[in-house]
């Protein structure tokens, strides 16, 4: 489990942090109706290269593309490919950067086009999950009190999480304790300390939790085939509030 507590495994987390959600962002704003979501991985490619990062994705596990694309009933792990985004769609990105040693992993849900009211109301929810999430992501708090804060607001709202996909602690490896579920009983799991790194992301379904793995062997959908969203953030827990390092770029220098 990392520790980063010393000001030069601070820096080196929010570079890796800053250019993950420089990546999310820009993909983001390319999303359009017609457009391939392959065209999204090549232009991740492209930024990565720029920037002296790689994608921790690619290659992870086999996993084949640089970042994951999950459109409407695809709720992670999308693979970008020759499928065309539609107005009304609902599209997922996911992107995971390596920097000088430390890790990131964010992603962000958006509409192409103007979203239907039930989406909104989707998307909402879910980044209302993931911040209450976040605020329980504090020094002395338990992994659980994460889990039950993003469970509550969800189902509150009539929505569902899934079970099968959870966060996780992240540094200088990729996936560390302690896993983050979206669900259970609050004062649970590992206490918290200054320094760990948490990526939260809340996985939320219109229907039922219920997924399905296709047989590419990545793409998770709902079973019930209904829409899905997903929103995560690396978080720095602190004796207060977390500082969330994949923020946008204008929050983070706001």
């Amino acid at each position: 489990m990392t520790i980063a507590n010393s000001q030069s495994d601070l820096e080196h987390a929010r570079r890796a942090c800053l250019l993950a959600a420089r990546l999310r962002d820009a993909l983001r704003a390319m999303l359009a109706p017609g457009l391939d979501t392959r065209e999204l991985d090549d232009r991740a490619a492209e930024l990565l290269r720029q920037w002296g990062a790689r994608s921790w994705f690619k290659g992870y596990k086999g996993y084949p593309a640089h970042v994951c694309v999950s459109v409407n009933e695809e709720v992670v792990h999308g693979i970008p490919g020759k499928r065309r985004l539609a107005a009304g769609d609902l599209a997922s990105i996911d992107v995971g950067v390596e920097f000088e040693g430390f890790n990131a992993d964010t992603a962000a849900c958006a509409p192409v086009g103007a979203p239907s009211e039930a989406d909104e109301r989707l998307l909402r929810t879910t980044r209302e999950a993931l911040v209450a999430g976040i605020a329980q992501a504090r020094a002395g708090r338990r992994v659980g009190d994460i889990s039950h804060a993003v469970q509550r607001h969800v189902e509150a709202a009539g929505f569902s999480v899934v079970r099968e996909f959870v966060g996780h602690g992240i540094g200088r490896e990729v996936h560390e304790e302690p896993q983050i579920p979206n669900y259970g009983p609050a004062g649970r799991g590992m206490a918290l300390v200054p320094g760990q790194m948490l990526a939260i992301e809340p996985m939320v379904n219109q229907g039922s939790a219920h997924v399905r793995v296709l047989p590419d062997g990545w793409t998770a959908v709902t079973a019930d085939g209904k829409r899905s969203a997903h929103f995560e953030h690396t978080v720095l827990v602190r004796e207060g509030p977390a500082e969330v390092l994949t923020a946008a770029v204008a929050e983070a220098h706001a």
